[in-house]
């Protein structure tokens, strides 16, 4: 079993900003499994793999983690965790990993300012409006504690 890199923050944090640096040198995403609709741009099996919510309710034994956050269905499968050495989960995702898994990872929290993450999600096509992310981020992540690193300024 291998260290795991896992990425977390709140919509507009610069998630796959940093995904993309990781990839770019070499380490593999494990493309999680989503319910909502892509936004412009994202590509299926790259980004997600975008499926509806009956697949999600006849195949949770196959998801290491699955959680509804914001009404829509996010799941790691089991598989990609395996062979794969970087993710991005939610907090609630992040529970679900078993004592074992959460020692070998590496948690970095992205957690930069406010106004910023606005600006960002103003900018996305997205399913979501603003101020409902937001306010389902700030539930999400209250209080959340569980990381080794955390990053306020990122590109």
């Amino acid at each position: 079993m291998s260290a795991k890199i896992i990425i977390v923050g709140p919509g507009g944090s610069g998630k796959d900003f940093l995904r993309k640096k990781f990839t770019d040198k070499g380490f593999t995403y494990g493309v999680s499994f989503t319910s909502r609709p892509p936004r412009q741009g994202e590509v299926e099996g790259v980004d997600y793999f975008f499926r509806d919510e009956d697949f999600f309710k006849a195949n949770h034994d196959i998801f290491l983690e699955l959680q509804v956050f914001n009404g829509w269905y996010y799941g790691i499968s089991k598989g990609e965790f395996e062979v794969k050495d970087l993710f991005i989960l939610s907090p609630s995702g992040l529970k679900c990993l078993s004592q074992e898994d959460r020692n070998r990872s590496m948690v970095i929290f992205l957690n930069p300012d406010l106004a910023l993450r606005k600006e960002r999600i103003n900018q996305r096509n997205d399913a979501d409006s603003t101020e409902r992310r937001i306010i389902a981020d700030n539930e999400d992540f209250f209080e959340f504690s569980d990381y080794d690193m955390v990053i306020k300024n990122i590109f």
